[in-house]
């Protein structure tokens, strides 16, 4: 199973902007649309096929509860987890077959234990050896353990070796959900990196890091404030 594609539904901008940025930390979902009222999101589900709706339930008009309801009537429904900021409406969640119901605000642990139970609980990760990338008009394959770190270029990647940079067409997302199983760890929204290929780390102004890859060019990557406490995991800091 690759991304999984979700839409956020909530009637206030700042809380959609917080749960797209909580996604991106979790890793393994790609949020391909946005809706502020119900009524809204009906009509982008009935256009995409999402896999998941993050469904605040409190909001203007039409219910978040009342949406769910309504999607459970479909044929082929996306899953539902309520994102609210009240803990009484869960049993009647649960009642409409809500995957999971998140309280504001979600913690990072919590919202990817959420994603953990979209996924089949037989699904093994799969092993990805090599990433196809392309270089003067040449299709190469690449060996996974030769990348030292990818940089998002809009919607594509570029992806560096020792020595080289290709081109790779791919997101940075699709990439990390591809390599975060081989030890890549995404230090910042632009940039995911070989953590075996990490030769110093420096602390920075601000609770940011500087990190030094191995490379020739012994290239720096900074990791952001939000990813140090995960990244110093990682690394065994």
């Amino acid at each position: 199973m690759g991304l999984i594609k979700a839409l956020v539904v909530d009637d206030e901008a700042p809380a959609r902007s917080e749960l797209r940025y909580l996604l991106e930390e979790a890793g393994g979902v790609e949020v391909i649309g946005e809706a502020s009222n119900a009524q809204e999101a009906f009509q982008l589900i009935r256009a995409i096929p999402y896999d998941v709706v993050f469904l605040d339930i409190d909001m203007p008009g039409m219910s978040g509860m009342q949406l769910a309801e309504a999607l459970g009537q479909a044929e082929h429904p996306p899953a539902v987890i309520f994102v609210t900021a009240h803990s009484e409406h869960a049993v009647k969640a649960f009642e409409v077959a809500a995957t999971d119901y998140l309280v504001k605000p979600v913690e990072l642990k919590r919202l990817q234990a959420a994603i953990a139970r979209l996924r089949p609980t037989e699904e093994a990760p799969v092993r990805v050896e090599r990433v196809p990338v392309e270089k003067a008009g040449r299709k190469l394959l690449i060996q996974v353990q030769d990348i030292y770190y990818v940089m998002a270029k809009d919607d594509y990647s570029y992806i560096f070796t020792a020595s080289e940079r290709f081109l790779s067409t791919m997101s940075l997302a699709q990439l990390e959900s591809r390599l975060e199983s081989q030890g890549f760890f995404r230090v910042h929204r632009r940039f995911l990196v070989n953590l075996a290929q990490v030769g110093e780390v420096v602390p920075m102004y601000g609770g940011t890091m500087l990190l030094t890859l191995k490379d020739t060019a012994a290239t720096q990557v900074p990791a952001s404030r939000r990813r140090v406490p995960a990244l110093k995991k990682a690394l065994g800091l």
